[in-house]
């Protein structure tokens, strides 16, 4: 026997099953993962280009960012920028879609386009800046790492009381430096590593537990001195404990940046509000044990939507997490002739990752309750209309609470780096990397001009399995 009723569920059900899924955006992209783990590369971007609705779906930054860095990592630098450049635009591009808006209320944010997190935003001029340098546009790579920091303050501005740890980064303000003194610029290039060093002392070394590199501070001295800011290289040397002597340089400079392994990939957790009525048309959700409460007004006693909230006693609110990928190795260093040189971390992108999401989820916890709690007042309304109906919605909310776990999961895990002064002429350059399983040493030969500063990143893909950080 026909039964109306039945086909408004269905058409939801559809609509639930065509948007939503189970398994994380990590165990979706497993295969393309498991690619550039092993370094087939070639497989990795075939898997990218099979995809044909990737450049115009929802996920194209995520798409734009993954082309961006396979082409980077097989060193075809103008392709490489020619796909982060898409991904900068979209960043500019992006806004609220009220239709994505309105279904993700009644199901999850991942049925929306893909909003990326502050950091990601950031390292889509920092790949854009290392393509610059690899093709030797050092005033192109400058004017992006200017953008860093455009665009971390541009994104500040937009949270109240700026409650967001990730608010300028030091690591921009070093490359910065590097590649002013490689022009010669002294003096801007001490105001970059004056900047990189604040950030560092201020903000890294509290947040991200991140010390300045000691070549940084070297590099704050030697400027200052070509420079001529005699009285800051007095107040820095006090500062850093050093008595600094100036050696002429006559050949070339290594700038050698080294990124190990890749960053986090997102999973779920949950965390159960329970709701405290309140007085005029308020009710709280509060969670006793992380000290959160949430306060929203349902209207006055008559109101149906009052009488649509009346039955809820908790709510449990699906929210990204982050899972660490442990590099294979933890230390490097170059070893050139006799002399070995360490490579110092200059940005930890894993720490900033899980610090961001949690000042974002902070942010963004009224928004889930509020889009929960219209679930579940919308499987009230429902059930008063037909209980069978009613308990089946009520099913569907609690499958599609789900949290979205995409990300940009090839970014390293760490970036570290070292500026080695060498004579004009060719090197043979080794690097030792090195961790509780194994070490490994990769060869290299630099031709150093004097006078001319050579720029040069290396990737290593070992990372241990996504696993729950300590």
């Amino acid at each position: 026997m026909h039964n109306p009723g039945r086909r408004p569920f269905l058409i939801i059900i559809i609509m639930i099953l065509l948007f939503t899924g189970c398994m994380t955006y990590y165990q979706k992209t497993q295969k393309f993962q498991d690619y550039i783990q092993t370094g087939e590369m070639e497989k990795a971007e075939k898997l990218l280009a099979d995809d044909k609705k990737a450049a115009t779906g929802k996920n194209r930054f995520l798409y734009f960012v993954n082309k961006g860095w396979i082409n980077w990592i097989r060193d075809q630098n103008s392709e490489s920028n020619t796909y982060f450049q898409d991904a900068d635009i979209y960043i500019e591009d992006f806004h609220k879609q009220a239709g994505y808006e309105a279904l993700s209320l009644i199901t999850n944010p991942s049925v929306k386009p893909y909003q990326p997190e502050d950091f990601e935003k950031v390292f889509v001029n920092y790949f854009k800046a290392l393509n610059y340098l690899a093709l030797g546009q050092h005033d192109d790579a400058l004017v992006e790492c200017r953008r860093i920091n455009i665009k971390l303050n541009e994104l500040n501005d937009q949270y109240k009381d700026h409650k967001n740890r990730y608010q300028n980064d030091a690591f921009a303000h070093l490359i910065m430096g590097l590649i002013y003194e490689a022009g010669n610029d002294w003096n801007n290039a001490f105001i970059a590593y004056r900047n990189a060093y604040d950030v560092y002392k201020d903000s890294y070394a509290k947040n991200f537990n991140l010390q300045a590199p000691e070549q940084l501070k070297m590099d704050i001295l030697r400027t200052a001195y070509l420079t001529g800011f005699h009285e800051e290289v007095r107040h820095y040397e006090k500062e850093f404990g050093i008595d600094y002597k100036y050696e002429k340089h006559d050949g070339g400079t290594l700038v050698f940046l080294w990124q190990n392994g890749f960053g986090p990939v997102k999973s779920e957790w949950s965390i159960n509000f329970t709701k405290v009525d309140g007085e005029g048309g308020w009710i709280t959700f509060v969670n006793d044990d992380m000290g959160l409460s949430f306060p929203f007004f349902i209207g006055d006693e008559s109101d149906e939507k009052k009488s649509a909230f009346a039955s809820l006693s908790f709510l449990r609110v699906a929210f990204p997490k982050y899972l660490e990928r442990r590099p294979l190795y933890q230390d490097a260093n170059l070893k050139i002739g006799t002399e070995t040189y360490d490579l110092e971390p200059a940005e930890n992108v894993n720490a900033i990752a899980f610090k961001t999401l949690h000042d974002r989820m902070l942010r963004e916890m009224a928004n889930s309750l509020l889009r929960l709690a219209t679930k579940k007042a919308m499987e009230k309304v429902t059930r008063d209309q037909n209980e069978d109906i009613g308990a089946a919605l009520g099913i569907v909310n609690a499958l599609t609470e789900k949290a979205d776990t995409r990300n940009w999961q090839t970014l390293p895990f760490e970036v570290s780096y070292q500026k080695i002064y060498l004579p004009a002429g060719q090197h043979n350059v080794e690097l030792h990397v090195s961790g509780q399983r194994e070490s490994r040493i990769h060869n290299f030969t630099f031709d150093i001009r004097k006078g001319k500063t050579e720029f040069y990143t290396f990737q290593s893909i070992e990372s241990l399995p996504p696993a729950e950080s300590n």
